[in-house]
């Protein structure tokens, strides 16, 4: 496969992640970060972090609404739970490793 075509193809998937993640509202970030170790700000960041590396201006927020599909506090607003005591017993024991 050449490098052209496999870009193309990583970017798809890429989009793809992202329209699951904005189409499932119903898993928190947290649930991510305990099952997967990353969530959408981690991927918000790799992606700002991307835009840097080749030097393309991008803020934080603009990286979320990227990934949210939306402002983050609209995000945090609509669908946002407070974490369980089981959830965050959970983070804090993953972030002991």
């Amino acid at each position: 496969m050449d490098q052209g075509t496999q870009t193309e193809l990583e970017a798809a998937a890429f989009r793809r992640l992202v329209e699951h993640l904005r189409e499932r509202t119903d898993v928190q970030n947290i649930d991510l970060m305990n099952l997967a170790g990353f969530c959408r700000n981690c991927l918000s960041r790799w992606y700002r972090e991307a835009a840097e590396e080749r030097k393309i201006p991008l803020s934080d927020p603009d990286a979320r609404k990227i990934v949210y599909g939306m402002p983050y506090d609209e995000w945090k607003a609509k669908y946002a739970k407070e974490a369980t005591p089981d959830q965050k017993a959970t983070f804090a024991q993953a972030r002991k490793h």
